[in-house]
């Protein structure tokens, strides 16, 4: 299970749109820890870390990788 790290995130409304923004991309199962800023999700086709961090960033919330 791929993860990644994304900051600025502090309450439930964060969580939904970072799930929402994932789910475009073709994520499955997005699991999301506000206190690490750890995003976890299922892959079913790879996703480029470019597009991640393209949707990430463009919702408000900074791609750490």
């Amino acid at each position: 299970m791929p993860t990644i790290k994304v900051k600025g995130m502090s309450c439930q409304h964060c969580v939904k749109s970072v799930t929402e923004a994932m789910e475009k991309l073709g994520a499955k199962d997005v699991s999301i820890d506000l206190l690490t800023g750890d995003v976890k999700y299922e892959e079913p086709a790879p996703i480029d870390k470019k597009a991640i961090k393209e949707a990430i960033d463009k919702i408000g919330f900074e791609f750490v990788g």
